[in-house]
């Protein structure tokens, strides 16, 4: 597949570095800056092109006559909307996907037609940020909650403490623990390895814990990894910039938030926006502050500033005066393990956040939605299953005849609005929507080719 990506910023750079893994790509970044180019050039194997994303000679030179997506990534999304339009005009690249920070942009849908804006995909990293975060909040005790089948099926990972019921005992006997429940254990990280559970794995204390289940059951499941924390009342946000705003907006009905920005300008703007959540003018790294705000009360602190080094600090500056869970913006994924290993509970990684949304559009078969996992070496996705049992290598078959590489289960099936959580003697139907875990995404080629229909399907 032929991909070009527009922008080496972050988020371009992040996605040229998860695709171009995939041997079936040929990606091309464009960029004006040189430098940054050479700079991905020497570690990935992509192709570089100079100059501006929206130019159509320059668009030209990049491949758009033969592309088959152009993803637009630049942090303009005006040049990102003109480059999806000069790329269908000029070129009919079949797919476009764009990155679309303004929130009047994103409320607009009916600017985004083929008869208007040609733009398939919009993509806002802050919102998904957003929706991270929310989720996180929501499921205290949780370090990723990833949505499948519109909402119904969640994929939560946890990390499992001496509290939890389940710890120090076999995964089979989770059935007497919760006998009324559906759900089960996808992959276990010990000591950053991973693992393929089966009824005799013992949870250990430490283990990074991926279990999938109803929505309605991931309390009861959380329980069973960990001690089931308080619900979260009391919110402080460092940073009042688009994510803070939306997160601000998101909790302010359900909790007590107050938003710390530097800026007063900025700050007076912001409380106009809000209807409960208060705004603070200072430093979120000022401890005086933090002290006269009862940080020690504190149930979530999140850093969402611009600039990763103060979000650090902050955070790092807040647990030690006393808050009980803090969450840090960190940009650069060399750095995510690195501070969850000291006193940051959670490191929100906006590009790992974002890829998922492109991998669903680059898939190969009917990919409905992908979640990168584990800093892009894991992957949670969900595929609907196509064709009989003549045209396609998975309906009709039971889970443990199909043939999943090595490193790939089956977790859930979803068929109408019933959630099946999957068993080896599971027999896939037609038009099931499949999720399954993978803890070494460079097999995902072969898991594709399963989940593609054959040429004798109608």
């Amino acid at each position: 597949m032929k991909i070009l990506i527009l922008g080496a910023g972050q988020v371009g750079s992040s996605a040229a570095y998860h695709l171009s893994r995939e041997e079936a790509n040929e990606v091309t970044v464009v960029d004006m800056r040189s430098d940054v180019l050479r700079d991905l050039q020497d570690r990935l194997d992509i192709r570089t092109v100079a100059g501006h994303a929206a130019y159509p000679d320059v668009l030209e030179r990049a491949g758009a006559s033969d592309a088959d997506i152009v993803v637009a990534l630049t942090n303009s999304d005006e040049t990102n909307m003109v480059a999806c339009q000069i790329a269908y005009t000029a070129f009919r690249t079949p797919t476009k996907i764009a990155r679309i920070r303004s929130a009047e942009y994103m409320n607009a849908s009916k600017l985004f037609t083929q008869d208007a804006i040609p733009i398939d995909v919009r993509i806002s990293p802050e919102q998904l940020v957003c929706s991270h975060i929310e989720q996180l909040i929501l499921y205290p005790g949780s370090s990723q909650v990833l949505d499948f089948a519109d909402g119904r099926v969640r994929l939560v990972g946890a990390k499992a403490d001496r509290d939890g019921l389940l710890v120090g005992q076999r995964i089979a006997t989770l059935k007497d623990h919760i006998p009324n429940t559906e759900g089960r254990i996808a992959a276990i990280y010990r000591h950053g390895n991973a693992m393929l559970p089966d009824g005799d794995t013992v949870i250990q204390e430490g283990d990074e814990v991926f279990f999938i289940a109803d929505r309605k059951d991931i309390r009861v499941f959380m329980s069973e990894m960990r001690r089931l924390e308080e619900p979260v009342r009391r919110v402080v946000i460092a940073g009042g910039g688009n994510i803070g705003v939306r997160l601000a907006l998101a909790l302010e009905q359900t909790n007590q938030v107050k938003i710390i920005e530097r800026d007063p300008r900025r700050a007076r703007r912001i409380s106009e926006q809000l209807n409960k959540a208060i705004v603070l003018v200072g430093d979120a790294a000022d401890e005086e502050l933090l002290l006269e705000e009862n940080i020690d009360r504190v149930d979530v602190f999140c850093a969402l500033t611009n600039s990763e080094e103060a979000n650090i600090l902050s955070s790092m500056l807040s647990k030690r005066l006393g808050a009980n869970k803090v969450m840090a913006l960190i940009n650069r994924p060399s750095y995510v393990d690195l501070v969850e290993s000291g006193s940051i509970d959670i490191a929100i990684s906006p590009q790992q956040i974002t890829i998922g949304s492109l991998l669903a559009h680059v898939r190969r078969g009917d990919v409905v939605k992908v979640h990168s996992l584990r800093r892009g070496a894991a992957e949670a996705m969900e595929a609907i299953a196509h064709g009989d049992k003549d045209s396609s290598n998975v309906v009709g078959r039971k889970i443990e005849d199909i043939g999943l590489p090595k490193g790939t289960a089956i977790v859930a099936v979803v068929r109408n609005e019933q959630v099946i959580i999957a068993h080896h003697d599971t027999v896939i139907e037609t038009d099931d929507h499949v999720i399954l875990f993978m803890t070494d995404r460079r097999k995902i080629e072969h898991l594709e080719s399963l989940f593609q229909v054959g040429v004798s399907f109608v």
